[in-house]
């Protein structure tokens, strides 16, 4: 990997005037997983970089390579005229060789009785060769995000390990609490999701984070004059916001295990898509959420990757700066950084940063 990567280079092989888009390799970990099968058609299909081809590379462990076979073969009989190729592999070199978009979505996850140190340590041991590997052999363009959880820290992770890329091309999926956000929000005030704007998700990917409607807009009103309207007023609007709102989207994630039986897989596969389309096609006007590397923006502790409101042109994410918080929001997002940093110490007190 040479060690000039600019983050404003735009994501995939660049095109001659008048000649046709260059292929896109995006590579998948996991892929053989119930994420990753929602993620490959809707790619292939061309929802995440518009009309352009893509190269597919899917990324397993050994015991997931029938799956992620299986899963080949059907994206052969869709024959969609965007896919160029797709290669499976269980060797991270190979997986992201030349890779412009790599997405991370296998990880270890917590099983009954892992100590936190444990699941930790378990994702350094994924996610650590992965980063060295991206340095080594991945596109100069490189983009990445970070889907398997704790998703936060393991970007940060795989970004310890890929020193010759820019933090700043890393980031960790928190657009699907994003979206769950408006999602309730749309539903609370009896509109429609594509009314609702400038929502964010503040911190971590867990249950510290802080869904922030202050500066967000109902079909062009403010979100909180709309719910008081809705609710009986500004007490009974806060009360929903702090009692209902914020517990359910940070732990949407539990609620549909307990209903369906097993983790989000499509609602997370749908935020994944939208997280990298927006960052290489742009968001336009409109602010989304991701968590992305901190350089002390909002008081959010340096180097870690903290969940803000950001924008891109098609270059990548930036944070939006300016925003005012009270103290209530203050403290919410403190508790839910102070939380990374706990994490990050607790990898580097394992040696694993």
């Amino acid at each position: 990997m040479d060690a000039t990567n600019d983050p404003s280079t735009d994501s995939g092989p660049a095109a001659t005037a008048g000649s046709p888009p260059q292929p896109v390799t995006v590579t998948i970990t996991g892929a053989g997983g119930q994420i990753g099968y929602a993620l490959l058609f809707r790619i292939a299909a061309g929802a995440m970089l518009g009309d352009r081809p893509v190269r597919l590379r899917l990324l397993e462990v050994p015991q997931g390579m029938k799956a992620a076979e299986g899963a080949a073969l059907e994206l052969q009989d869709c024959a969609l005229h965007l896919l160029r190729s797709v290669d499976i592999t269980d060797d991270a070199r190979s997986g992201f060789e030349g890779a412009n978009i790599a997405m991370l979505v296998g990880a270890r996850p917590r099983t009954a009785g892992m100590e936190r140190a444990d699941l930790l340590s378990a994702n350094a041991g994924i996610f650590g060769p992965q980063g060295a590997a991206l340095n080594a052999v991945a596109a100069p363009d490189i983009r990445v995000v970070v889907v398997g959880n704790p998703a936060n820290t393991n970007a940060l992770i795989a970004a310890a390990s890929a020193p010759d890329i820019p933090g700043e091309r890393f980031a960790a999926l928190t657009r699907l609490d994003h979206d769950r956000a408006v999602g309730q929000l749309a539903q609370a005030a009896g509109a429609s999701p594509t009314d609702v704007r400038g929502v964010t998700i503040w911190g971590n990917h867990s249950a510290t984070q802080f869904p922030d409607v202050d500066h967000a807009l109902i079909a062009g009103r403010p979100a909180r004059d709309v719910l008081s309207e809705r609710l009986g007023g500004p007490g009974a609007a806060l009360a929903w916001l702090d009692d209902e709102f914020v517990p359910r989207v940070a732990k949407r994630g539990a609620e549909i295990i307990a209903v369906r039986g097993s983790s989000s897989a499509a609602s997370a596969a749908n935020a994944a898509i939208s997280h990298v389309r927006d960052s290489v096609l742009g968001t336009g006007d409109e602010s989304v959420s991701a968590a992305v590397l901190s350089h002390g923006e909002y008081g959010v502790a340096e180097g870690i990757y903290s969940s803000f409101p950001v924008t891109s042109d098609g270059t990548g994410y930036r944070i939006v700066e300016g925003l005012s918080l009270d103290d209530r929001a203050r403290a919410r997002i403190d508790a839910s950084a102070s939380e990374i940093v706990a994490e990050r110490d607790a990898v580097r007190a394992l040696g694993l940063l």
